[in-house]
């Protein structure tokens, strides 16, 4: 097995080497977040072993750039923060498994041996409604030809009535599904980001492709 590690502390990035060549690995280690995507996109891996903070380039770089060059080698994310959002991001962007610093050899070549049973990443299935386009895998958002931006709550708003095209979904499970299981706030915020994603994917074609069910939710349908 061939893994790549990519990691600017020497030390640690030595340790993980060692341990994985008494276990028979083949390892590459890189510095830097710029020698490491190179390296990715100069030759083949089982596995990458990618820390966030890295210079020249941080790991959330490395990772979106892989995706977008349509390399799917799994990818355990290493962090020195233990905060969800990093947690959230990186799985987002793509990468399989997430390790917290500091962690034991022991754990890293078990999350290893899991992703690798897991195998290789497929390219996730574009999602499409009408025109309206959403690859996940490059977080892309478009209608016909046309690149839409949307903040991060309105493109997981989206992928949810996307992912449920032609189904009627209620507030209360759009709000289980994408905010807080802790959220006790006023349901009509829903509604505001309803309008919000209408304005962005329906306004300026003149289409109405998120329909109202009243009573009971909303409905996205291909126009």
């Amino acid at each position: 097995m061939r893994v790549l590690v990519v990691d600017d502390d020497t030390r640690a990035a030595e340790t993980i080497r060692r341990v994985l060549i008494s276990d028979g690995w083949t390892v590459v280690v890189a510095a830097d977040g710029a020698e490491g995507l190179w390296r990715i996109t100069e030759d083949e891996f089982d596995v990458v072993v990618l820390d966030i903070m890295l210079p020249k380039m941080n790991g959330f770089r490395v990772l979106k750039e892989m995706r977008e060059r349509k390399i799917w080698t799994p990818v355990v994310m290493l962090s020195a923060k233990d905060g969800e959002y990093d947690q959230a991001e990186a799985l987002d962007y793509g990468a399989d498994d997430y390790l917290i610093k500091p962690f034991s050899v022991v754990v890293l070549k078990a999350h290893l041996r899991a992703v690798l049973r897991r195998g290789g990443r497929e390219r996730p299935a574009i999602l499409t409604a009408g025109s309206l386009t959403l690859d996940p895998a490059m977080r892309a958002v478009a209608r016909g030809e046309t690149p839409i931006s949307l903040t991060p709550r309105e493109y997981s708003l989206l992928e949810f009535l996307m992912r449920n095209k032609g189904t009627v979904v209620s507030k209360c499970l759009i709000l289980r599904s994408l905010w807080d299981e802790n959220y006790d706030g006023d349901q009509n915020i829903v509604e505001v980001y309803i309008r919000y994603l209408r304005k962005r994917i329906d306004d300026p074609f003149g289409l109405h492709s998120i329909e109202t069910v009243r009573g009971a939710g909303y409905r996205l349908c291909e126009v």
